[in-house]
C-alpha cells in the first residue's frame, strides 16, 4: 500500500465530511445546478492557476487527441451529468436514503474495477464491503427503505461517478493528476453551463447576492482540495481501496452534525461508526493484520 497515496485519500475523506455539512448551508437560496456549476468554474480556474504556477502548462500541450477524449469523458461521467441528477434526486427521496444509495459507490466501483482494471477482490475487500454497507446502514439510521424515483436517480449518479473514477484511474497511468483535475472541472463546467443555457437557468445568476457568492466560493475551496487530493491518491492506489477510504467522511458529518447542528448520535450510529472503522481497517491492513496474528501463532507453537 502506498503510503502517500493512501495520505492523500484520508485528505480527500476529510475534506468530503467537514464539505457535506458546510455545503448543507451552502446551498440554501440557491438553484443546485447554478450552483454546482459556479463551483466547477472557479474550481477550473484554480486548477488551471495551479498548473501554471507548477509550469506544467507544457504538459498540456503534450497530450494527444485520445488523451482530451478521456478528460472529457471524466468531466462528462464525474463533473457534470452525476452531479444534476444527484441533487434532482435528493429533492425526491430522503436525505438518509439519498445518502446510502451514494454510499454504495464503493460497490460498483469495487465490481468494474476487477473487471477493467483487474484489481483483485481479496478477503479484506469482500469483509470490508459488508462491514461498510452495514456500517452505513446504522450511521443513516435508516430503519426500512423504499426506493423511490429519486432513488434511482441518485444510483444512476452514483454509477455515473463509479464508472469516472474507473476511466480516471486509467488516465492517471499516463497523465498528471493535477491535468486530469483540471480536465474533469474543465469539460465538467463546460456541459453544465450548455445545460443552464438550455433550462433558460443562466439567467438567475443575476439573483445571486454578495452571502450567496462567498458561500460559492468557500465551498469551491473545499471542492478545489477535493479534487486535488482525490486524483494524487488515486494515482497510486487502488479504486476499490481509494473509495472505500472516503467512507470515513460520513463518520466526520455525522461528528460535525452533532457538535454544531445540534444533532444527536443515537446507540444505531455509535455501531454504524464502530463497523465502518473496523471496515475500513479490512479493507485496508487486512493482509497485514493477518500475517502479524499467523506469525504470533507460529511463535507461540515453537515454544
Amino acid at each position: 500500500m502506498n503510503k502517500k497515496g493512501l495520505g492523500f485519500v484520508l485528505g480527500t475523506a476529510i475534506i468530503s465530511g467537514v464539505s457535506i455539512f458546510i455545503n448543507k448551508f451552502g446551498v440554501q437560496g440557491i438553484d443546485s445546478s447554478l450552483f454546482t456549476g459556479a463551483k466547477n468554474v472557479i474550481v477550473a480556474i484554480f486548477l488551471f492557476s495551479l498548473i501554471l504556477l507548477a509550469k506544467d502548462f507544457k504538459k498540456l500541450k503534450e497530450l494527444k487527441l485520445k488523451d482530451y477524449a478521456k478528460l472529457f469523458l471524466i468531466g462528462l461521467l464525474g463533473g457534470s451529468i452525476p452531479f444534476l441528477l444527484f441533487f434532482k434526486g435528493l429533492q425526491m427521496t430522503t436525505a438518509s436514503q439519498g445518502a446510502f444509495v451514494h454510499k454504495t459507490m464503493f460497490v460498483w466501483v469495487a465490481v468494474l474495477a476487477l473487471v477493467f482494471l483487474k484489481e483483485k477482490l481479496d478477503k479484506g475487500i469482500i469483509i470490508g464491503a459488508v462491514l461498510l454497507l452495514l456500517g452505513n446502514f446504522f450511521l443513516l439510521k435508516m430503519n426500512g427503505f423504499v426506493f423511490t424515483t429519486g432513488d434511482l436517480l441518485i444510483l444512476a449518479a452514483t454509477l455515473f461517478w463509479s464508472m469516472e473514477t474507473i476511466i480516471s484511474k486509467q488516465a492517471l497511468k499516463t497523465i498528471d493528476s493535477r491535468i486530469v483535475a483540471f480536465g474533469r472541472m474543465f469539460f465538467g463546467s463546460l456541459i453544465i453551463l450548455v445545460f443552464l443555457i438550455i433550462t433558460n437557468k443562466i439567467s438567475l445568476i443575476s439573483t445571486l447576492t454578495g452571502t450567496h457568492w462567498l458561500w460559492i466560493l468557500v465551498t469551491s475551496l473545499f471542492l478545489f482540495g477535493y479534487v486535488f487530493t482525490w486524483y494524487s491518491g488515486l494515482k497510486t492506489i487502488k479504486a476499490s481501496v481509494a473509495t472505500s477510504v472516503l467512507l470515513l467522511g460520513s463518520v466526520i458529518t455525522t461528528t460535525l452534525n452533532h457538535l454544531f447542528a445540534g444533532a444527536v448520535i443515537v446507540p444505531a450510529q455509535i455501531i454504524g461508526i464502530t463497523l465502518l472503522v473496523l471496515g475500513m481497517v479490512s479493507v485496508i491492513w487486512f493482509s497485514v493484520i493477518v500475517k502479524k496474528v499467523q506469525a504470533i501463532f507460529s511463535i507461540a507453537k515453537a515454544q
